[in-house]
């Protein structure tokens, strides 16, 4: 089993939604989250330089077994990327899931998921 949570940008969400349902993954959790990467925006305020501030964006996880990470992988990729790509557009994190329990019925492991 595996975790695969994605940052990306808040407007590409519909579009990354769509996707992974085409993809036949319709289980996600969202959160709106706040972060900086590699944007170049350290503002000059009175002369002095201050920090970046933080970006709006948008964490998906989805929880699966691990014959559906490609494939989320590629839709999640193919639906927040702007065009050809651009700073900002996002990042995906897969990482193993040891254990997943069902709390309504108590099934664990593949079945829960």
């Amino acid at each position: 089993m595996k975790l695969v949570t994605a940052i990306i940008q808040p407007e590409k969400l519909d579009g990354v939604r769509d996707a992974l349902l085409e993809a036949k993954v319709s289980r996600i959790t969202v959160t709106r989250v706040a972060g900086h990467g590699q944007q170049e925006d350290i503002d000059l305020y009175r002369g002095k330089e201050i920090n970046p501030s933080l970006i709006p964006k948008v964490e998906i996880k989805v929880a699966c077994n691990e014959d559906f990470v490609d494939s989320i992988i590629e839709a999640i990729s193919k639906a927040a990327r702007h065009g050809e790509g651009r700073i900002g557009d996002g990042k995906i994190f897969v990482t193993p899931l040891e254990r997943c329990v069902r709390i309504r019925t108590g099934e664990s492991g593949s079945e829960a998921i």
